[in-house]
């Protein structure tokens, strides 16, 4: 109960900036109430979703959605509450001058109407893309290609395209054809391999019900091969037993083996061409900060050489930097997601890419190199909790691998 007071004074203080600056642009009565109504609306709604009994941390679309719409409505007050907080000591001051000085009554000065119409303006920015991230931001799929050299690239696989999708997140999903047409993209890139670096769904195996055919349709030449996330394990749901959990789990990976695709769990394939072949190790999840640690290298890679060609799947980021880059064996790529992006940021090819994600995750979107190993970090296919995206739109990594150096 204690949270909810808390979070309805915030509300309210937020929301009464807000209301503030729109009685000042204008005095039609309509918009005034048309505000207080939004207001009410989506707190209501906020309170009603999440005070409903839930099994952990679920979060289902309608909860999504109310999360969503608070958030755009918060940004909007974020935005104006210090503009006019400013507004309001400034006025302050010059009251108690006025006071103090000319001996005259304390008597506030009106707020300026140019200062709550500045607000205004730059509170629409937040505000109207994050609505524009719910209604088309997060099917906006984007292809992003990358070639990659490696002088030590068995000359087979000069050439080879692999195209990975991470953090499908199915629960979330509310919008068959434009998921399909995402599919669709996948397909149309005619790699050699597909790889899905886990988080299939967001709590439970059944998520995937509706989604299983769609899913299955992705084909490669090569196959499709899979690792699973933290979301995969059911770690946010409250089981009844722990065999209940374990059964989530075992449902899952049986969805995945119907859909083709080939789950590495700590274990590897090798992928052969011409008499030369890469290894293909894939690893449970590996996270830091709470996430779980089921990822086991060494075991993952008991059945290849060092002197193979690898590439590892890989859920979390974190991984690359706590164990992989410093591991006794060269992996020369790694494939990751989890990060999301956050799902927001700013992204300017050449000039700019920056997200809130940056202080928690030190590689979190697109290649890194060290100590002459790559990582590709994947944005992510769908999207969790706020559902949407701005400006971190959902991806299809396709990487080309070349033999020789990039300037050969």
């Amino acid at each position: 109960m204690l949270r909810w007071i808390i979070f309805i004074l915030i509300f309210c203080v937020f929301s009464i900036y807000g209301y503030q600056a729109i009685k000042t642009v204008t005095k039609a009565t309509w918009v005034h109430y048309v505000f207080i109504a939004v207001a009410l609306i989506i707190a209501g709604n906020f309170i009603y979703q999440f005070s409903l009994a839930s099994e952990g941390r679920v979060l289902n679309p309608a909860k999504s959605y109310a999360l969503g719409f608070l958030l755009a409505f918060m940004s909007l007050n974020l935005v104006i509450v210090p503009i006019l907080l400013g507004e309001d000591i400034i006025r302050a001051v010059v009251a108690l001058y006025d006071k103090l000085v000319t001996k005259e009554a304390f008597d506030m000065p009106s707020r300026r109407n140019f200062i709550s119409q500045i607000a205004l303006g730059l509170a629409a920015i937040p505000f109207t893309s994050l609505l524009y991230g719910m209604y088309k931001g997060k099917y906006r799929f984007r292809t992003l290609e990358y070639v990659l050299h490696f002088e030590d690239l068995p000359e087979a696989f000069d050439g080879y395209r692999i195209t990975q999708i991470s953090d499908i997140h199915c629960g979330s999903f509310d919008d068959f054809e434009k998921v399909k047409y995402g599919v669709d993209l996948v397909n149309e890139q005619k790699s050699d391999v597909i790889l899905f670096t886990g988080d299939m769904v967001n709590n439970k195996a059944s998520e995937m019900a509706p989604w299983k055919d769609l899913f299955g349709t992705l084909k490669a030449k090569d196959g499709v091969f899979s690792v699973l996330g933290n979301h995969d394990y059911g770690d946010y749901v409250s089981w009844d037993t722990p065999a209940d959990k374990e059964k989530n789990l075992d449902e899952l990976k049986q969805i995945q083996k119907e859909m083709g695709y080939n789950l590495l769990c700590n274990e590897s394939r090798f992928i052969e061409k011409d008499g030369q072949r890469l290894a293909l190790v894939g690893v449970e999840n590996w996270g830091k900060g709470g996430f779980k640690k089921a990822g086991d290298l060494t075991k993952a890679s008991q059945a290849i050489n060092s002197n193979d060609f690898k590439i590892l799947m890989s859920h979390d980021p974190s991984h690359w930097e706590e164990e992989v880059i410093n591991d006794d064996y060269h992996y020369h790529l790694t494939l990751s997601g989890h990060t999301h992006g956050m799902q927001f940021g700013i992204e300017i090819p050449g000039w700019i890419k920056w997200s809130p994600v940056k202080w928690r995750y030190k590689h979190w979107a697109g290649i890194y190199e060290e100590l002459g190993q790559y990582i590709n970090v994947n944005r992510g296919f769908g999207y969790l909790a706020y559902p949407g995206r701005v400006g971190i739109w959902p991806e299809v990594s396709v990487i080309t691998l070349k033999k020789g150096t990039k300037n050969a």
